[in-house]
């Protein structure tokens, strides 16, 4: 395993475990919305992807969050096992 291929799977280990403890109760009243999760739990919601992931990266830095779609599980599935 590369070390990019070994840091693309802890981050997904970790995006899982962000959006299990602090993503997945938005799912009632967000669901479809925009989630940045970051490492302390901080999050930044929003209806445009875009627009919450530079957000995130001004707030948390590139590659210290995760994104995804609230109530979208399949995306953050397909994001951790593409290579």
């Amino acid at each position: 395993m590369t070390d990019l291929e070994l840091w693309l799977a802890r981050r997904a280990e970790e995006d899982a475990r962000l959006y299990e403890r602090y993503g997945k109760h938005l799912e009632k009243a967000h669901k479809g919305e925009f989630v940045a999760i970051g490492s302390d739990g901080q999050t930044i919601l929003g209806s445009d992807d875009n627009e919450v992931f530079q957000s995130a990266i001004e707030a948390f830095g590139s590659g210290n969050f995760g994104l995804f779609r609230i109530g979208y599980p399949a995306l953050e599935k397909w994001r951790s096992h593409t290579k």
